[in-house]
């Protein structure tokens, strides 16, 4: 869905969202959960102290992966291609924001600056980010976002205390699990 600037969609969602406030993430990588064997992507606030992971399909981590390594291929896989539409029409991306959870489903937006005009784009999370990864743009995620995964126990804090779930299974991990997923 495409909200335009001036839409009252795009403006009660934009003040929405600058009202709850953001943290910035980077993503750590792509690691495997060991028990259900699924991809996750570890996203990890800037000071290093928070970790979200988002569980995601085999797919995303691949189009993640690639991202993150820069990996290019023969011909444009579908984030590539996007970035190249994207860039032939002189359409920037400035942030992603993982804005909602719901039933266990994140939720993220793509805010373009189209000729000066700012659009918000839903988006997959694991689609936002692959996309973000290739064109450099921040990540961020909503404050209630944060809170939501606090409540669920998802969100790992304090990463440098011992016995920390995420920090055991990061500090387990081969180099090479960190590229499980690659093209």
């Amino acid at each position: 869905m495409v909200r335009p600037e001036g839409s009252l969609d795009f403006e009660i969602s934009k003040r929405t969202d600058m009202e709850k406030g953001w943290m910035e993430v980077k993503v750590m990588g792509i690691v495997v959960d060991p028990k259900a064997s699924n991809p996750v992507v570890v996203l990890v606030d800037l000071s290093g102290q928070k970790a979200l992971p988002i569980w995601i399909g085999v797919f995303e981590a691949e189009a993640i992966s690639r991202g993150l390594e820069g990996v290019m291929t023969l011909r444009p896989m579908t984030h590539d291609l996007m970035k190249q539409i994207l860039d032939t029409f002189q359409v920037t991306v400035t942030r992603v924001v993982i804005h909602d959870l719901k039933e266990n489903t994140f939720y993220a937006n793509l805010y373009l600056n189209v000729g000066g005009t700012e659009l918000v784009v839903d988006s997959r999370p694991s689609d936002a980010i692959a996309l973000a990864v290739r064109v450099k743009a921040p990540i961020f995620v909503s404050d209630s976002v944060i809170e939501a995964t606090k409540q669920m126990g998802v969100l790992a804090s304090n990463l440098l205390e011992e016995g920390d779930e995420l920090k055991t299974i990061i500090e387990n991990m081969k180099p090479e699990d960190f590229g499980k997923y690659k093209m």
